[in-house]
């Protein structure tokens, strides 16, 4: 079981993620609607995995994505972007993002991949 922080700015799209690893026994331990606010969730509650959308107000994900790995480099953000994002998708692993999955994304590929960055 992880403990999860969500970061997106939709609503629907945190609800969605929420619901689904809370479905397979993860506990959400924090929602955040834009990066700054995940920044500091996670230095609050220390997740033990982020999912972290790119396109978002006030601060993107990736911009979070640097300020959470310049402090935590063991940090597992797994980042979550629309179709046609490909290159910011590759210089989020560039700066430290564990993997990454494409929206409109299977519960089940949601699931497995939090999973899989529990043993990374």
């Amino acid at each position: 079981m992880a403990r999860v922080l969500i970061v997106d700015d939709a609503a629907f799209m945190r609800t969605k993620i929420r619901l689904t690893l809370e479905k397979a026994g993860h506990e959400i331990a924090g929602e955040a609607e834009n990066g700054l606010e995940g920044v500091a969730k996670y230095f609050e509650i220390k997740p033990d995995v982020v999912t972290m959308d790119i396109t978002m107000p006030v601060m993107n994900g990736l911009e979070a994505l640097k300020e959470i790995k310049k402090a935590d480099k063991n940090a597992r953000v797994l980042m979550i972007s629309a179709m046609g994002q490909e290159g910011i998708v590759r210089e989020a692993v560039m700066y430290g993002a564990k993997t990454f999955i494409v929206k409109p994304f299977t519960d089940e590929r949601l699931i497995q991949t939090v999973e899989k960055m529990l043993s990374l």
